[in-house]
């Protein structure tokens, strides 16, 4: 029997499987109220996922069935949807034996980038995660702020070359991008990928800015299915296989793997040179050996066997750190300037807080060291506001591994009508968590919570937020998530955030240019044109003279 053959047998009893299973077999999730399926193949999953109609389609559903309902995800099998506090906080804290991330999002992962923090479980998580928590600390971050002052006033300098001239359209998500990967890059990596001041091809700049769009081109059906092709045959094999394939987005993935690989291992190399020549050829190198990397590297030359990471481990972070540093946060600043083109009012009051906070006393401005703009009252309302209402992240997956009850803060109705306070789940039950939902969750933050207001963080916050608990790590939010999974570096995006707008506001006005800015859910949100799905923001820039 051939290999086609096998996998279309296997395909076949798997849908037979689902098709009859209802009919043997009850399940916990039967009683919750939840929409009706659309497709039998697809369930609700395609609306639920849809580049454009899912922001308002979740909504909805949130809005009509409240904190815990079942969806129907592939094959009309039941998938659990939940932004309940106490429920978030077993899943994410509590419970997180029972709870892990999808395979899904680890295999994926694992395929296209290695085996990185973003891709292990259990004990090689915990072990990566061990040694890179101190290059994260507010400490380092301290030291670490002069390179980023440094590589945004070539942002500040590239932008001001290009409106000298009176007011221009720029596309400022491709700017964010560039900003964000070059800070990464020198902070992160002790590398630098783009001058900023002029324009410089890079493959694996162009990697990484593509790495989140095209995994959202790859149909929802494969990347369901990736988990067991990965099982097919070696390594070898599966590449001569995908090779053949006249499939897009799986050619352009290989491309994007192969760069940010070959990349990885040279700045890897390259690191670990200098770090053998000694403490005088670090001195010479970008970061002066205190980036993230070469901090990592010496950590991991002195650890004991069993806490070492393999090369194969260290090499995977490079990618790793690239990717969860770059898109989330270049969005998330795109995301703010953003708002404030369409809030002209809230960008006015920003403006005059950080022309104040830098004035040296002569009426020049001065660059802010990392406690000062950390503690700048209406900076930090502004980031707060937009990260809690338009997280970078819309939701995320859990697989649940073993059998367990997952609690509610409070009982829903279910189908029968009868009063649900908990749920028995069962291992193979798939979860997902609405992180938008629990941020702008109406029962904590008023009715008001779907409108952005950076105000509501300058008064005391809801008493019913401050009682839910919510295990985010981040000021209440599910937006960076908690547990061991949560963002390890949230202290490095939101440091970007406020340096790149302390320094490009008090120099720019934002304005909204003619073309319609619309936003798309992907494994990290971004904005594009009208119907397009180019990743793009233009917005009008007008350099404000001192």
């Amino acid at each position: 029997m051939s290999l086609p053959q096998i996998i279309g047998y296997a395909i076949a009893l798997y849908i037979g499987w689902r098709l009859v299973r209802p009919y043997f077999s009850r399940s916990p999730l039967d009683n919750l109220l939840g929409p009706e399926s659309d497709s039998f193949v697809s369930g609700n999953v395609a609306r639920i996922f849809h580049r454009r109609e899912a922001w308002e389609y979740q909504r909805g559903l949130v809005a009509q069935f409240g904190r815990l309902f079942a969806i129907n995800g592939m094959f009309n099998a039941k998938w659990i949807y939940t932004y309940d506090p106490r429920a978030l906080h077993s899943i994410y804290v509590k419970d997180q034996d029972v709870f892990e991330e999808s395979e899904i999002l680890t295999v994926g992962f694992m395929l296209y980038v290695g085996p990185g923090l973003l891709s292990t479980l259990g004990e090689q998580h915990r072990k990566q995660r061990k040694m890179l928590n101190p290059v994260f600390s507010a400490k380092h971050l301290r030291e670490m702020t002069p390179i980023f002052n440094d590589v945004i006033h070539k942002l500040q300098d590239a932008i001001a070359s290009r409106v000298k001239g009176g007011a221009q359209e720029i596309d400022v998500l491709n700017w964010m991008g560039r900003t964000a990967l070059e800070l990464i890059g020198q902070g992160g990596l002790g590398h630098s990928f783009d001058p900023l001041t002029e324009d410089k091809a890079d493959d694996f700049a162009d990697a990484v800015k593509a790495y989140f769009p095209v995994t959202a081109q790859i149909h929802f059906v494969l990347r369901q299915l990736l988990p067991v092709l990965v099982h097919i045959g070696p390594a070898s094999f599966r590449r001569k296989v995908v090779e053949m394939i006249p499939y897009g987005p799986a050619q352009r993935m290989k491309q994007i793997s192969d760069a940010m690989h070959d990349r990885s291992v040279r700045i890897i190399n390259e690191k670990r040179e200098a770090l053998e020549r000694g403490d005088e050829a670090l001195k010479h190198q970008i970061g002066e050996g205190k980036d993230i990397m070469s901090v990592l590297l010496r950590a991991n030359m002195s650890a004991s066997e069993t806490d070492r990471l393999t090369d194969e481990e260290l090499i995977a972070q490079v990618s790793v750190l690239v990717l969860a540093a770059m898109d989330t946060t270049s969005n998330a600043l795109s995301r703010i300037l953003h708002q404030l083109a369409i809030h002209q009012e809230v960008q006015e009051k920003l403006r005059e807080e950080l022309v104040r906070a830098r004035d040296d006393g002569t009426g020049t401005l001065r660059d802010l060291d990392y406690d000062e703009v950390m503690e700048l009252p209406y900076l930090d309302a502004v980031c707060r506001e937009t990260l809690r209402r338009f997280p970078p992240v819309k939701g995320l997956f859990r697989a649940v591994v073993k059998d367990g009850v997952l609690p509610l803060s409070a009982p829903v109705r279910g189908r029968d009508g009868s009063l649900i306070d908990h749920l028995p789940v069962k291992k193979g039950m798939r979860v997902i968590t609405d992180i938008e939902a629990s941020n702008c969750n109406k029962e904590l933050w008023g009715e008001d919570a779907y409108d952005w207001k950076p105000e509501r963080w300058l008064k005391p916050l809801p008493p019913a937020l401050e009682e839910a608990h919510i295990p985010g790590v981040y000021s209440h939010l599910m937006t960076f998530i908690g547990g061991a999974r949560a963002c390890i570096g949230f202290k490095f995006s939101q440091l970007e955030m406020k340096v790149v707008l302390a320094t490009l506001l008090p120099a720019f006005k934002f304005e909204l240019s003619d073309k319609p800015i619309a936003w798309n859910v992907a494994g990290v949100a971004y904005p594009s044109i009208g119907e397009s799905s180019k990743p793009e923001m233009p917005l009008k820039v007008t350099r404000i003279e001192a």
